[in-house]
This record gives structure tokens, sequence and C-alpha cells, in this order.
């Protein structure tokens, strides 16, 4: 990597918020490490974010691993210390894993229904995850000041869709999450903050059974008439991650042009 570079790390880097984070910090002079979980077709979508970033000029080095796996994590985490210089650290990290179950919490058949299994991977992966990673990239003191965590949330945190019980619930953890890690950080100087992004067309949305009713009501509320783009999330974490948003911490930034504060 860069002897004098700055350094972000995206969880979640090959498609939606993540790959335009990835290649929206490469804009702005980032070297990029990417963890992402793709089979051989979905590898040609990897490969093209890559391209992009170095095509601004920065290196990218890409892990494809299951996130939620404690070894793998721990050895992404000792390969990123290798590669960042001593006395260096990086000065974004992004959480954007999106894998969760969607089923509801009651049906006719315990088959149907959500299962013990499917909440504990799902609050894994898309909450408590986020503590894990932070906790090795501290303790590989790799976080520092000026070190901005972000991740990911949704306005399910605090509303009810169909079948999103368990993502909901997650994306509410992993707020709570971000507020006892912006506490505990405070004495190195990292801040943490949970973007919450308005309705998005991303393959995570797609896979919300009835999302295109999501999508007509967003474009109904949101003052433009359109939905947020990954790229309008991209912009606002570039933005935060500048060194005059230091104070900014332990928050839930809205990232939806009033989309959410509307009623019509």
């Amino acid at each position: 990597m860069s002897e004098k570079g700055k350094y972000a790390l995206i969880l979640g880097s090959s498609s939606g918020f993540g790959a335009a984070t990835a290649i929206r910090l490469a804009e702005e002079g980032f070297d990029i490490f990417g963890v992402h979980l793709d089979r051989k077709a979905t590898m040609p979508q990897v490969e093209a974010v890559i391209e992009q970033i170095k095509n601004h000029g920065r290196e990218a080095v890409f892990y494809n691993i299951n996130a939620a796996d404690e070894e793998k994590r721990r050895a992404t985490v000792q390969d990123i210390r290798q590669r960042v210089p001593e006395g260096h650290h990086l000065g974004v990290v992004l959480h954007s894993l999106a894998f969760g179950t969607l089923k509801p919490f009651i049906e006719e058949t315990p088959a149907a229904a959500l299962s013990r299994s499917n909440v504990i991977m799902t609050m894994d992966v898309m909450a408590h995850s986020l503590v894990y990673w932070v906790q090795e990239l501290y303790w590989a003191k790799l976080l520092g000041r000026g070190s901005r965590i972000f991740a990911m949330t949704s306005h399910g945190s605090t509303t009810v869709v169909p079948y999103y019980g368990a993502v909901s619930a997650a994306k509410a953890a992993l707020e709570a999450h971000i507020r006892q890690l912006a506490l505990e950080l405070g004495p190195v100087g990292a801040t943490c903050n949970a973007i919450k992004a308005g309705v998005t067309d991303t393959p995570a949305l797609r896979k919300i059974p009835g999302h295109e009713a999501m999508v007509q009501a967003a474009k109904r509320r949101n003052p433009a008439g359109r939905l947020t783009t990954p790229q309008d999330v991209a912009n606002v974490i570039a933005l935060l991650s500048r060194p005059e948003a230091q104070w900014i911490n332990g928050d839930v930034i809205a990232v939806d042009n009033a989309e959410s504060v509307i009623d019509r």
C-alpha cells in the first residue's frame, strides 16, 4: 500500500453502499481494503469495483471471505496490519454487511416462521460483527485519532416492515453498538456514526418481499421525487471523513433528503 497514503476498510465492498463508498473514497485518495463474499458468478462485479479504484490511482486489496468467520476476520486484520505502515491507521471503516433472514415472526407452521438460528445469524452478521471487527482493529493498533467508523442502518430500526423483523432488530442493535463504541473509542480519537439511508435500490432491498411498494412510497415522499442512491451515501461518508467532522460522534445520521420526515 502507499507509504504515506490514507486507508479505508469496507466490509461489504462488492455492491451497493460498500462498492460506491470504496470508489468514492478512492477519489479522495484512500487505498481500499475490501471484504466481500462472492461466488464465481458475481466476481466480475467485484473486479469492476477494483478496476474503478485503480483508475483513481489508488491500491485495492480485496478479501473474498465470510466476514462473520472469527478466524478469517483475525487473519484479514493481521494482513492489513502488515500492509499499513507502522504508525499509520485506518482513516475509514465502513460496516455495510447485508445478510439476514427475511421471515415473519408469526406463521401458521414453525417451518415458515423465523427460527432461533435465523435470529442469531442475522444479529451476528448485521450487528454484532461490527463490534468484533472494531475490537480486532483496535488490538492491531489500526485505529487512532481521525479514524472514522460508519455502520449502515435503516429506517427499519424504528419502523415496522413486513418480513423485516430480524433485520429490524439487528439495525436497532447496530445503532446501540455505534453509541457504545463512540464512548469507548473516545480516548483514541476514533469516531463512530450510523448512516441511515433512505430507500435505495440495492441488491439487499430487492430481496425484501413487497419492496416495490416501498420504492413507490419513497418516491412519493421524497422532495426530489427519486430514491436515495449509493452515491448519495458515499458522498456523505466522504464528507464526514474529513478532519473537520471530528466532533460528529455517536449519532445516527439520516441521508435521505428529508424522505423520512415527510408524511404523504
